[in-house]
């Protein structure tokens, strides 16, 4: 059976629903988690196109979303600790989460990724894709999704 789960998570509804699906999962099979969040890189769109942020700005939003990010990592861990099972946590930074996701599993050596069927809901998820079904795609490690 699955010894290395990775949890990728946005902190959605879904994806918080998936993170309790991964932990019972762990548990019963006795499994170890990593949860993975993945924080956006911070572009500025103006009228003209795109255009640098000031770095003052610019590292002080990188700051609080690698905060965010964190509390978020910690409380996971916090729950799977409680329910008995072992957890880590790792934030990584990018514009192509499923990327990272694959390049964290591979990484950690996780024998499973589960996560949510989808996070972003309206325009954004139509324009950006499924990073799910991009990760579906572009794996050979076993996916699977929580609706």
């Amino acid at each position: 059976m699955f010894k290395h789960i990775l949890l990728p998570t946005d902190g959605s509804k879904l994806s918080n629903k998936a993170v309790k699906r991964g932990i019972e999962l762990a548990r019963k099979v006795r499994a170890r988690l990593t949860a993975l969040h993945v924080v956006p890189a911070f572009k500025l769109m103006v009228d003209e196109g795109i255009t640098p942020l000031h770095p003052a700005l610019k590292k002080r939003l990188e700051d609080e979303g690698r905060a965010r990010a964190q509390s978020m990592l910690d409380a996971i861990a916090r729950q799977a600790r409680a329910r008995g099972v072992r957890c880590a946590t790792l934030s990584v930074a990018s514009d192509l989460p499923y990327q990272e996701i694959i390049a964290a599993a591979r990484r950690k050596k996780c024998d499973l990724i589960l996560m949510a069927s989808h996070g972003r809901r309206g325009l954004s998820s139509l324009l950006l894709g499924s990073e799910t079904a991009k990760v579906l795609l572009h794996t050979k490690i076993p996916v699977l999704v929580v609706r």
